[in-house]
This record gives structure tokens, C-alpha cells and sequence, in this order.
């Protein structure tokens, strides 16, 4: 399936594999309930580029944008606001989690992820995929 990516500065590909590799404990945290396709079988990537932005997690499906708002956001709720607004006449969502949310209510965050994502899959007209299906790889008696 070929998905229109919003292009990027060429540029943050080498700042956004420093971040990878730099996650915060919460990124690291939130990533092991997002990758693999097991949030309803949409696929996140992690550290994103877009335009001359980097999203903590993102959707390209759902056009869906997950931010962790820590220690780095400081004093940067103006310039978050912009990017994030500007991010938005893309056609991207986005969701914000504050550091101790997702350290202190890892639950309830996920859950709020997943019903997001259910919105935009009705908002985006998408197919509903199984839900059995979370992205859980499963085994069969097949021989």
C-alpha cells in the first residue's frame, strides 16, 4: 500500500535517528504499546520528520500525531502551538500526553489513543480492521 508521506527537510533524517536513539524513558515506554502495528493494526513510526518538524510518534494512515510533552517543552508552549497548528493544515491530529501521564496512567492513555484512533478511522473513512487483531503475531496448528 503506498501511502503519500508529507515531504521533510532532508536534513532532520540524521536529527531524528540522534532522537531515536536519545528517547526519553516515557518515549520508550509509550513505543512498546505502539509499535509493531498493535494499536488496531495502524503502523506508528517513531521520531518523524515532517516539513521541518520531527513528531514524537506518527501515524501516516490516520495522519495521526502523538507528542510527549516533557522537560524540553518548557517555556515552548508558543512555538509547540505554531507547529502544532501549522502541522494541523496538513490534515494532521494530533494527541499530547504530559511525561507524568504516561509514566503514572500508561492505561489511560492507550485507551485514549485507541479511541482517537477509532474516530479517525470513521472520520477517514477508512476499513475498520479486525479488531481481534492488534497486531499480536499468532500462531496456528497449520502443518
Amino acid at each position: 500500500m503506498n501511502h503519500q508521506y508529507p515531504k521533510y527537510n532532508p536534513k532532520l533524517k540524521l536529527f531524528a535517528r540522534q532522537l531515536r536513539n536519545q528517547s526519553t524513558f516515557t518515549e520508550i515506554l509509550l513505543w512498546r504499546y505502539l509499535k509493531g502495528k498493535q494499536r488496531m493494526s495502524y503502523d506508528f513510526h517513531r521520531q518523524k520528520p515532517i516539513q521541518e518538524y520531527i513528531l514524537d510518534f506518527y501515524c501516516p494512515k490516520l495522519k495521526l500525531a502523538i507528542e510527549i510533552d516533557g522537560e524540553s517543552h518548557t517555556n515552548k508552549y508558543l512555538s509547540d502551538k505554531q507547529r502544532q497548528q501549522y502541522l494541523e493544515t496538513l490534515g494532521i491530529k494530533f494527541i499530547r500526553f504530559y511525561d507524568n501521564q504516561v509514566e503514572q496512567h500508561i492505561d489511560l492513555v492507550i485507551d485514549r489513543i485507541d479511541n482517537v484512533i477509532s474516530k479517525q478511522v470513521k472520520e477517514l473513512g477508512l476499513h475498520t480492521p479486525d479488531p481481534s487483531n492488534r497486531g499480536e503475531i499468532k500462531m496456528t496448528n497449520k502443518i
